[in-house]
C-alpha cells in the first residue's frame, strides 16, 4: 500500500473581490521565493501570465485562449471574477522508484473568470508553484452555456526572452523514436528532421517540437517544458516560432481535425515548466508527478522492481524471427528455458518473450492488421503452461509480451480475456506494442483516442494485479504517480536501433541527452547493456556506439523499475564485467546527480532501498573527458568497498568499443577519484559497506 506521510498541510486561502478593471494582476511566488508567476488581463481582456525566475523576466506575457467549434473562440472579453492563494504541503512514498520519498510543496493560484457577454461561460487559471518550477491548467466547471465541447485550438502561449539553446525533436504525432537534436530556437527545423525508422508512420504537420523539451538561456537558467496528468484529452506538441522565440501549445488531432471532444466539467492537462539553474536538478525533478493524483490503485506489492532477460535482441540480429513460419522461430519452449536457466543462474528475476502468439505473419505492413493476434493462443513449438511452470521452479517470472500491430480495437476486446489467462498464470507484467499507423484510420498515437486506450488498458491490468511496460506509447506526463501499475514507457529511441537503423544508430552522446528530455516523461525501457558491441556476426554493418562500461553505467544513468539484460546469454557467460550487471540494483532510496552538463556527460549516484549499497554511472558523448567524483554522499566513518568497470586505456567507442578494467579497492566518505572516460566511454562502479 502507498504510504504518505504529510509533514506540513497549511491551506491558506484569501480571497479577491474583482472589480472587472481591465489591470487586475494577481501574483504568486514559489515557497522559497525564487520563482514568481504574474496573471492579469491584456487590452483585449484575454487571460495573460508571465513568469519571473531570480528577478530575470523567464517568460514574458503571454496569452492563453481556445478555439472551439460551433461555439465562440475563448481569448477575449473576459473578467477576473476572484481570484485565491492556498499552500500545500506534504512528503509522500513512493511504492518504488528512483526515490522513497518525494516532496510535494508548491503555493497555488487560482484565478476565476467569466465572459462580459453572453454566452457568458465560466472557468478557472489554477497556478502551482514549486520551488523548481510552474504548473498550470484551465479548469471548466458544468455551465448551461458548455455542455458538450469540441476543442479545435488549446493557444496556450509561452513567449521566451532569448534565442534559447535547445536540446528537441520534432513533434511527431505518431512516434518518439527520433534523435534529439542540439540548436537554437532559431535553427528548429521540425518537419524535416523525422526519423529514419523503419517501421515509423510519422505525421508533423507543423513546425512543432514534441515534449520534453529543455533549454539553456545565455545565463544558464534550465527551461524544460511538458505536461503533466493528461486524460480524457490530447496530447500536445509545442509549435514553434523560430523569429519571436515562442511557442504555442499544438494538440495533437486526428484528420477530422477535431483536437479534444469532452463534457463538462473537464480540466485540461497541466502544463509545465521546471525552471532550475543545475542542470542535474532537472533529472531530480518530482514536479510532472507531483501535479498529479496520488495513488488509486492502493496496494502494488504484487509487483517487484526486477532485471530480466529476453527472447527479443536476438530477433533485432536476425539470428531467430518473431513468426514460426521462417523456420527460426525464437519463442519456442526449448529456448525459454534456456534463458530461464541462465537468469536462475545470476540471480535474474524476470523473462520476457516475444513471438510466443500466432498472427506475426500479417503483423505489419497490411492494412487489414485487426484481428491477427488473440493475446492467449501460442505457437505449437511453445508450451506456456509449462514455461511458466519450469520458471516458477528456478524463481523467475514472466513478462507477457502483446503486439497489437496498432490495432487497439482487437487489443480492447480481448483485455479481460488476456489478463485473466495471465491473472490464473501467476504472471505480474506486460509488455504492450503499438507499431504502426493506428486503425482505426484517421487516429494517431499521440491523440485523445489513444490517450483514453492507454488509460483504459492500465487500469483494467490493475484489476488483474498487472504491471504495464508499454512501447510505441503514448507519452509519459506522471500517471505512475496515480497508477503505479505504469512501469516503464519506450518513449525515446531505443537500444533496438542500434541493431538495424539505417542512420548509423544512437550516436554516443544520445544517452547524456535523454536524462534531461525524455526521462522527463517517466521511467524508461531502454534495454542497455550489451556486451557483443559489434554485433558479430549477425550485423556487420551496424553496431552500438559506445563502448563496453558505458553500457554497465547505463543501469544507473537511466531509470526503470524494470532493467533488461538483453544481449544473448553466451556472450555474458564467463565476462567478469557481467557482475555489475549481477549486482546493480532497481529500486532506490535516493539519486544524486553528482556533475552533469547536458548533452556531454552525466555522472548519477543512486542508493539501493533497504541495503545500504550504492551504484555510480557515468557517460560520455564522443570526447574523452576526466570527472572528478566525491564520495561524500556516503556515511561517515563507515568504510565501503568499491568496484570500478572502467574502460581500458586504449578504449574507443568505434575503434576498441570492449576494452575494459576493473579495479577494486576501500573507500570512505572522504575519498575521491578522477574517472578518465574514453570516446564513448563511461565508468560503472558498485559500492558495498563493509
Amino acid at each position: 500500500m502507498q504510504l504518505k506521510l504529510k509533514i506540513l498541510l497549511s491551506v491558506l486561502t484569501f480571497t479577491f473581490l474583482a472589480s472587472c478593471k481591465d489591470n487586475q494582476k494577481y501574483t504568486i511566488e514559489s515557497p522559497d521565493s525564487k520563482l514568481k508567476v504574474v496573471v492579469g488581463l491584456n487590452q483585449q481582456n484575454c487571460p495573460t501570465y508571465s513568469i519571473m525566475y531570480s528577478d530575470k523576466m523567464i517568460v514574458k506575457p503571454s496569452t492563453l485562449g481556445f478555439e472551439f467549434k460551433d461555439m465562440p473562440n475563448l481569448d477575449s472579453g473576459l473578467k477576473i471574477d476572484s481570484a485565491r492563494k492556498s499552500s500545500f504541503s506534504e512528503k509522500w512514498e513512493m511504492p518504488w522508484g528512483d526515490q522513497r520519498w518525494v516532496d510535494n510543496t508548491y503555493n497555488e493560484l487560482k484565478v476565476y473568470l467569466s465572459e462580459y457577454k453572453s454566452p457568458n461561460r465560466r472557468f478557472a487559471l489554477t497556478f502551482r508553484v514549486f520551488n523548481d518550477g510552474v504548473g498550470f491548467r484551465y479548469e471548466f466547471p458544468e455551465q448551461p452555456a458548455m455542455d458538450s465541447v469540441v476543442i479545435l485550438s488549446e493557444n496556450t502561449m509561452f513567449k521566451l526572452t532569448g534565442d534559447h539553446m535547445c536540446w528537441w525533436q520534432p513533434g511527431d504525432w505518431d512516434i518518439y523514436e527520433h534523435l534529439y537534436h542540439t540548436t537554437p530556437i532559431s535553427q528548429i527545423d521540425a518537419v524535416n528532421s523525422k526519423s529514419k525508422n523503419p517501421l515509423a508512420q510519422t505525421y508533423i504537420p507543423e513546425n512543432a517540437v514534441n515534449t520534453p523539451i529543455t533549454m539553456k538561456t545565455s545565463d544558464g537558467i534550465y527551461l524544460c517544458f511538458h505536461e503533466a496528468d493528461v486524460n480524457n484529452y490530447a496530447g500536445a506538441t509545442l509549435r514553434v516560432d523560430t523569429v519571436d522565440f515562442s511557442l504555442e501549445t499544438a494538440l495533437v488531432g486526428n484528420d477530422s481535425g477535431v483536437k479534444v471532444k469532452t463534457k463538462t466539467p473537464f480540466n485540461t492537462p497541466w502544463r509545465t515548466i521546471i525552471i532550475i539553474d543545475k542542470p542535474g536538478e532537472i533529472v531530480t525533478s518530482k514536479l510532472v508527478l507531483n501535479l498529479n493524483e496520488p495513488n488509486k490503485i492502493g496496494d502494488v506489492s504484487w509487483f517487484k522492481p526486477m532485471k530480466y532477460v529476453g527472447i527479443w535482441w536476438e530477433m533485432h540480429l536476425g539470428k531467430s524471427s518473431w513468426d514460426m513460419a521462417s523456420g527460426k522461430h525464437g519463442a519456442t519452449t526449448a529456448n525459454a528455458k534456456r534463458y530461464i536457466d541462465f537468469a536462475a543462474k545470476n540471480g535474474i528475476k524476470g523473462l520476457l518473450v516475444e513471438g510466443w502468439n500466432t498472427g506475426w505473419e500479417h503483423w505489419i505492413g497490411f492494412d487489414d492488421r485487426e484481428g491477427i493476434f488473440d493475446f492467449v493462443t501460442p505457437y505449437p513449438d511453445y508450451n506456456l503452461k509449462e514455461v511458466v511452470r519450469y520458471a516458477k521452479s528456478k524463481g523467475v517470472s514472466l513478462i507477457m509480451h502483446h503486439e497489437t500491430s496498432a490495432a487497439p480495437r482487437t487489443y480492447e476486446q480481448q483485455l479481460d480475456t488476456a489478463y485473466r489467462l495471465m491473472q490464473s498464470l501467476g504472471i505480474h507484467s506486460v509488455k504492450t506494442g503499438y507499431v504502426g499507423k493506428i486503425i482505426p484510420k484517421g487516429e494517431y498515437h499521440q491523440g485523445q483516442w489513444m490517450v483514453n486506450h492507454y488509460r483504459k488498458v492500465v487500469e483494467t491490468a490493475a484489476k488483474y494485479h498487472i504491471a504495464v511496460d508499454a512501447h510505441e506509447p503514448f507519452k509519459g506526463t506522471g500517471e505512475w504517480r496515480t497508477y503505479p501499475n505504469v512501469i516503464a514507457r519506450e518513449n525515446f529511441r531505443g537500444q533496438e536501433f542500434n541493431a538495424w537503423s539505417i542512420d548509423g544508430g544512437n550516436p554516443p552522446e544520445h544517452l547524456t541527452i535523454l536524462p534531461f528530455t525524455a526521462q522527463l516523461a517517466g521511467p524508461m525501457d531502454y534495454t542497455p547493456g550489451i556486451f557483443n558491441i559489434k554485433l558479430e556476426p549477425y550485423k556487420a554493418e551496424n553496431q552500438v556506439n559506445s563502448t563496453l562500461a558505458y553500457q554497465l553505467a547505463l543501469y544507473v544513468v537511466i531509470y526503470s523499475p524494470i532493467q533488461m539484460v538483453p544481449d544473448l546469454p553466451e556472450n555474458y557467460e564467463g565476462h567478469p564485467a557481467f557482475q555489475f550487471i549481477r549486482d546493480v540494483g532497481v529500486d532506490w532510496e535516493q539519486s544524486l546527480v553528482l556533475d552533469a552538463e547536458i548533452g556531454d556527460y552525466i555522472a548519477i549516484a543512486r542508493e539501493e532501498r533497504n541495503t545500504g549499497r550504492w551504484f555510480v554511472g557515468a557517460i560520455t558523448d564522443e570526447n574523452p573527458r576526466v570527472l572528478t567524483i566525491k564520495f561524500d554522499f556516503l556515511k561517515p566513518n563507515v568504510k565501503y568497498r568499491a568496484t570500478f568497470y572502467l574502460d581500458g586505456p586504449d578504449a574507443h567507442w568505434d575503434k576498441n568499443p570492449t576494452s575494459c578494467k576493473i579495479e577494486s579497492y576501500e573507500i570512505n566518505s572522504a575519498s575521491e577519484v578522477d574517472l578518465e572516460l574514453a570516446p564513448g566511454g563511461g565508468a560503472a562502479i558498485s559500492i558495498f559497506p563493509l
